[in-house]
């Protein structure tokens, strides 16, 4: 059975006013409480991935976890971070119900706070 679904994200710094580029996010897939890497991607200067998290018959329903590595890209901005940093991996676990759907799960970044939501 072939889906049309697909998981994208974006990240938009807003301690800087714009798009968070070069944060590097792992995507895991949970199954029976282990998580298994499914890929590593990067944004881009827009914010986004190029393409897809997940798309076709890779997306199934399930609990999935985006792990953001919002320590390493904020020191990288010249922000001011604490050792250890308040944020530093940000892990965001959600589930897939439907896996024809569009899921969409942006980041909005400080070096004190985030927020998210399932977007469009």
């Amino acid at each position: 059975m072939s889906t049309t679904g697909r998981l994208t994200t974006h990240v938009l710094d807003a301690a800087l006013g714009r798009p968070a580029e070069g944060l590097v996010i792992e995507l895991y897939r949970l199954e029976e409480g282990t998580r298994i890497l499914i890929r590593t991607v990067a944004t881009n200067a827009d914010g986004r991935v190029d393409g897809p998290v997940l798309d076709g018959e890779a997306l199934r329903t399930g609990t999935y976890e985006l792990l953001f590595h919002a320590g390493d890209y904020l020191r990288g901005t010249g922000a001011v971070v604490t050792e250890p940093a308040f944020l530093d991996l940000i892990p965001l676990r959600f589930g897939i119900a439907d896996a024809a759907a569009h899921y969409h799960v942006p980041l909005l970044l400080s070096p004190y706070s985030y927020s998210t939501y399932r977007g469009s």
